[in-house]
């Protein structure tokens, strides 16, 4: 029988825990007893162990008794797990715990004790988005890819934040028993086998502003307050009173983007509102943000987001009143 076990502590996030068990549990409806997963949540202190909502868990043993390898060791995330100061022992015993077990990784911002353990050094990972720059600064040995929604670097997965657990899970549920079972959990839990775009999509809205008294300043807030006109280097030049050239050196030098790379960000953020709150079609949300037609603003999401629009309004917009 296939080992699962996954590590919690003070502050846990329950869905970190409850989707990946979740996945396994309902996966043993549809496999036969011998390959039946047993499913293990290991504490980091003992007794009842309350989640990030107050939910309180208790675990089936505490980490230093399991002394044994996984096929499958996952560590859950955090609001607060970034923050929470080192603990040798733990990231001793992660880091033989998981040169005994066949497959090992985080949910969410878990990474973060992989991470202090030495495990992800040189390793592509992914983790919840509002986490990935700090995971960034703080080891820049790993390589971070903060849109993914899982990620796979040899026998080390890693996915993104809270629910994108459940998507690992049946990423590697898939690989262990085949499609067919993970497609019937999948359905079981009422989510897609594998969602489209990245974690992109669910992040803040993407354009970078700087100091309101400085020429970029003054040509973000213009490209905001035009966006249906024609924008480029030459015409933001004329605004601010500086040659192109000098422009686009300074625009750089403050935002550490270029102009064209503002001007689709402001874009597709202003599409991204309109396309939350309004009903308006494709053809008027790409008209009032500056796209030439539907098509380009179609294109510029799946660049940006990794989803077309007309999938970003169907994930984000408002319940409509019956």
């Amino acid at each position: 029988m296939p080992t699962v076990a996954i590590l919690v502590f003070p502050g846990v996030q329950a869905l970190d825990v409850s989707g990946p068990m979740d996945v396994f549990a309902e996966a043993n409806r549809f496999l036969p007893r011998e390959q039946h997963y047993q499913l293990e949540v290991l504490g980091t202190k003992r007794g009842p162990i309350p989640c990030s909502n107050g939910l309180p868990i208790m675990a089936h043993r505490h980490y230093s008794e399991a002394t044994e390898g996984f096929d499958l060791l996952l560590v859950a995330g955090g609001p607060e797990l970034p923050r929470m100061p080192r603990d040798e022992k733990l990231l001793g015993w992660l880091r033989d715990t998981t040169t005994r077990s066949g497959k090992f990784g985080s949910i969410c911002n878990g990474a973060f004790l992989l991470a202090h353990a030495g495990l992800l050094d040189d390793r592509q990972v992914t983790t919840h988005w509002n986490d990935a720059p700090g995971l960034a600064v703080m080891f820049p040995k790993i390589k971070v890819d903060a849109d993914r929604i899982f990620l796979q670097d040899g026998n080390l997965y890693t996915s993104a934040g809270v629910t994108a657990g459940i998507d690992l899970s049946l990423y590697l549920l898939s690989n262990d028993v085949g499609p067919e079972v993970s497609l019937n959990v999948a359905k079981r839990l009422i989510v897609f086998m594998q969602r489209r775009g990245g974690q992109s999509q669910f992040s803040p809205y993407l354009t970078p502003y700087v100091a309101e008294t400085s020429p970029a300043s003054i040509a973000q807030q213009y490209v905001l307050a035009h966006l249906a006109e024609e924008l480029n280097v030459e015409n933001l030049a004329t605004v601010v009173a500086m040659s192109p050239r000098n422009f686009a050196r300074v625009f750089v030098r403050d935002t550490k983007i270029t102009p064209a790379d503002f001007i689709e960000s402001a874009r597709v953020d202003a599409a991204r509102a309109l396309l939350e709150a309004s009903s308006d079609p494709l053809k008027r949300v790409a008209y009032r943000c500056g796209f030439s037609n539907a098509n380009q603003m179609r294109q510029v999401f799946v660049k940006r987001l990794g989803v077309t629009a007309m999938q970003y309004r169907a994930n984000f917009a408002g319940f409509q009143k019956a």
